[in-house]
């Protein structure tokens, strides 16, 4: 499936967070902090496909 520039950056932008979240997991396991993150990671994760799912809908490039 071709996508628009807008979707690559949408995306970028909540990988870039997901994976900065996750490692901030990762380098605190264990700690309250680390579960704090692994759980925000989860989250952002679910709302980049709220996000793109949304943007699918409504760009007349990417549909």
């Amino acid at each position: 499936m071709k996508t628009c520039h807008r979707f690559d950056r949408i995306k970028d932008g909540f990988e870039k967070d997901v994976h900065f979240l996750r490692g901030h997991a990762e380098h605190h396991l264990g700690s309250a902090a680390a579960k704090t993150s692994a759980k925000h990671a989860v989250s952002v994760k679910r709302n980049m496909a709220r996000a793109l799912n949304t943007h699918l809908a409504r760009c007349p490039e990417c549909g």
